[in-house]
């Protein structure tokens, strides 16, 4: 699990690189980016910032579709 970080604090280099990979690997998995924010400390932009840069394809945002009946 990602380790706590200091809220505010920069985050660079290979310590940035090695948080993307766990944050992708995380969402990838399924875990929401809030989820992700909360076990981190760090904000729902920053999160999404991050898996942005890494090419995460994102998920919508859920909720009841309407698509096609299958009969």
């Amino acid at each position: 699990m990602a380790e706590t970080l200091k809220k505010g604090t920069r985050v660079t280099g290979a310590e940035r690189d090695k948080l993307a990979a766990d944050l992708k690997k995380r969402y990838d998995s399924g875990e929401s980016i809030r989820a992700l924010a909360a076990a981190t400390g760090r904000s729902y932009g920053f999160i999404h910032r991050i898996l942005t840069e890494s090419g995460v394809n994102l998920r919508g945002r859920g909720g009841a579709t309407r698509g096609k009946k299958s009969s």
